[in-house]
């Protein structure tokens, strides 16, 4: 398994940057989550690590070894693609083995390979079958099978739970989640769904506009978000923000804008006081709301909408101008057009610079 660097490496499309110069390192035996939305440079790194689009400039090395001119036959890759890419005339057993017969592979270890992987995916019941004969996640996962056959020291994904429905996207993540486990290898995964990120991902890459906004562990991203964006995309339901600006009040720093004011720590303090920032974005997760009065500033709101969901409700709600997502326990649950009030800790308050968005 290769130690993967990107080092400067662009994509141009005419006198179009689809991929500002980027560097990053894959470690060895990671599961590597690149997230963002469409059009952010995602699937065109994943393409360039794979060979199937060539870079402007910069290099990628595996191990040291720069690998950008070699054919992707070449670089040790295996690739699940979104929309399977199963030859329909074969069965699901020579589907699997189609790279080991063209590499010449004895049979017999071509047949155990196949069996070995089929089984640990579930279906070896349907190797005589053709792909037409199978549903969306049996396709799925021979799409998968025939990338792990190869036994490749890289494996790329190429957003392969896109085309299921959210049931069997579910399963087929918790399916995932156990083969990374079992399988010590190299994996790159693009999505722009982060809870897919957020729950197969080792280390993730948040990216828009062809450039890396923040990597890190899911914890990280969740608790530490470096700008408004990542905020933003990390964490369902999305993340609120509020403008705001910030005033002093004998010696404490809060935060106010229409309709709400809201307390800051002294830590947050300390850290804005440097910044000479004063008009901001509040940032406050659906979760971070709290029905208890001793747990924070107090913030009113009106209730327009509320979605049960089971154990738990979101209220879409109004504060002032603003609209604003409250998660809580369905025990708790208000009606609409209620007026209601919920606390806010001072330490899930976020605040960002409203001009850079940047976290302050």
């Amino acid at each position: 398994m290769p130690e993967i660097v990107f080092e400067g490496v662009e994509k141009r499309y005419g006198a179009v940057r689809v991929l500002q110069p980027l560097d990053l390192t894959l470690a060895d035996g990671e599961f590597t989550v690149l997230v963002g939305p469409s059009g952010c440079g995602k699937s065109t790194t994943l393409r360039i690590l794979a060979g199937l689009e060539t870079l402007s400039a910069g290099e990628i090395y595996f191990n040291g070894r720069p690998i950008s001119r070699l054919d992707p036959k070449d670089r040790d890759i295996a690739m699940v693609f979104q929309d399977y890419a199963l030859y329909p005339h074969m069965n699901i057993a020579k589907n699997m083995s189609f790279a080991l017969r063209l590499q010449r592979r004895p049979k017999a270890e071509i047949n155990a390979k196949v069996r070995q992987v089929a089984s640990m995916l579930n279906i070896a019941h349907l190797l005589d079958r053709k792909p037409g004969e199978l549903s969306g996640g049996q396709r799925q996962r021979v799409a998968m099978g025939r990338a792990l056959v190869r036994d490749a020291g890289t494996f790329l994904f190429d957003e392969p739970l896109s085309n299921l429905d959210a049931k069997l996207r579910a399963k087929m993540r918790t399916e995932l989640a156990e083969m990374r486990d079992r399988i010590d290898k190299n994996m790159v995964y693009v999505t722009h769904d982060q809870v897919e990120a957020m729950t197969l991902g080792d280390r993730i890459v948040v990216m828009d506009g062809g450039v890396i906004q923040q990597q890190g562990t899911p914890k990280e991203l969740f608790e530490k978000p470096v700008n408004q964006f990542v905020a933003g995309f990390i964490g369902s339901p999305t993340m609120n923000f509020l403008k705001g600006e910030l005033i002093e009040d004998h010696g404490r720093l809060f935060v106010a804008g229409d309709g709400y004011r809201l307390a800051l720590g002294d830590g947050a303090r300390q850290r804005i006081a440097a910044t000479n920032a004063r008009e901001v974005v509040v940032g406050i997760r659906p979760s971070s709301f709290s029905s208890r009065a001793d747990a924070g500033s107090a913030i009113d709101l009106k209730v327009v909408v509320a979605e049960y969901l089971g154990a738990s409700t979101v209220l879409a709600t109004r504060c002032g101008s603003s609209d604003v997502l409250v998660e809580l326990s369905s025990e708790e649950l208000p009606r609409v057009g209620d007026r209601v009030s919920y606390a806010v800790k001072s330490e899930a308050i976020f605040v960002f610079d409203a001009k850079s968005g940047k976290t302050l």
